[in-house]
């Protein structure tokens, strides 16, 4: 039995872009009580980010550097980092894209995946990452996902968010709108409707019910505006029927998230990038246009079709809160939530 079997799941938890908020967050999680419950977990990334992260986020916990996950002790009153030593703490600056902080966030997150692959760590939950910041350091990656799949090795996979009961996974995600359109293809349908099967069947739904969303307004009414629907999307979930999924639609887009809310499915499929995050977005972030300020942050993303678990907050570096110590780490937490659900039932 590996580290990562026994007892409650350990799970890795990467800093993020160490110029915003991600570490900062960490620092506020692992200092409640429920995380501890759930899960034992060890972040990935610069010992001396934490330090300063835990003095913005304002709470007495001690950093403590390792250089395996077996040296970590997991008490109560510390955090331990499996330390990459990869920051200049007097030059890196707050807010600011460099690509130190660019390299430091893909550094922590190449290094959990091999802590996983290894069985090290049960799971994986991610911080924000700044794509600009990636691209100076020279790691061409529009995502976390795309990062993933590429250590991994993974061809098929797919992003699932999650806010409150609605979770919503893409045919497609960080490509043009016209090239989403090319890839509505039976072929990616059908994978990606099995995906989210699997994905709800690992978080203890037997049978899920799952709806499909259509590419075209009122889901081509027919054929009148399209005919996606009735050539691909409607045999993929033919076919995916055949192998017994409990499979509804294609559903008109305007309507097809409102009835999910309200409890019709368990999951759903979007086209493409953005049919899918706005309602997820509109579910789980609150604005306060007085204030000029989010009031809630909540929401998570899971990484479908790799090996291993990998789950994340929702939302980004938030250069102009870091080092204030007013960030919520409402995301963090449900992504860590999401992480030790699926790590207790693959284990």
């Amino acid at each position: 039995m590996t580290t990562a079997r026994a007892g409650k799941p350990i799970i890795g938890i990467s800093t993020g872009d160490p110029a915003g908020i991600g570490p900062e967050i960490i620092a506020t999680a692992l200092a409640r009580d429920q995380v501890h419950k759930l899960c034992r977990p060890i972040v990935i990334g610069d010992a001396g980010v934490m330090r300063n992260a835990t003095r913005y986020a304002r709470v007495n916990l001690k950093v403590r550097p390792v250089a395996k996950v077996s040296d970590a002790t997991f008490a109560r009153d510390g955090i331990d980092v499996y330390d990459l030593k990869d920051v200049d703490i007097d030059r890196l600056e707050l807010g600011k894209v460099s690509a130190m902080a660019g390299n430091a966030a893909f550094e922590a997150v190449r290094t959990m995946i091999e802590l996983a692959q290894s069985g090290a760590i049960a799971a994986t939950v991610t911080a924000p990452i700044h794509k600009e910041a990636l691209v100076a350091a020279g790691h061409k990656f529009p995502g976390h996902t795309e990062i993933f799949a590429h250590f991994t090795g993974t061809s098929d996979f797919t992003m699932m968010l999650a806010a409150q009961s609605l979770r919503v996974v893409h045919v497609s995600t960080h490509v043009s709108l016209r090239q989403a359109c090319d890839a509505v293809t039976r072929e990616r349908v059908l994978k990606v409707i099995e995906l989210a099967h699997d994905a709800c069947v690992r978080l203890g739904i037997e049978r899920p019910k799952i709806g499909v969303a259509g590419l075209n307004p009122h889901a081509s009414d027919g054929g009148l505006f399209g005919s996606e629907e009735r050539e691909q999307i409607i045999p993929a979930i033919e076919a995916a029927r055949g192998k017994g999924m409990n499979v509804e639609g294609p559903q008109p887009p305007d309507t097809f998230f409102a009835k999910a809310v309200g409890g019709a499915y368990d999951i759903c499929v979007a086209m493409y990038h953005d049919q899918g995050h706005i309602p997820v977005k509109c579910q789980g972030f609150k604005y306060d246009a007085k204030n000029r300020a989010w009031t809630s942050v909540n929401g998570i993303n899971v990484s479908l079709g790799l090996p291993i678990i990998r789950t994340s907050v929702d939302h980004g570096t938030a250069f102009d809160q870091a080092g204030k110590g007013t960030a919520s780490d409402a995301s963090l937490l449900d992504a860590i939530e999401y992480a030790a659900r699926l790590a207790n039932h693959r284990g």
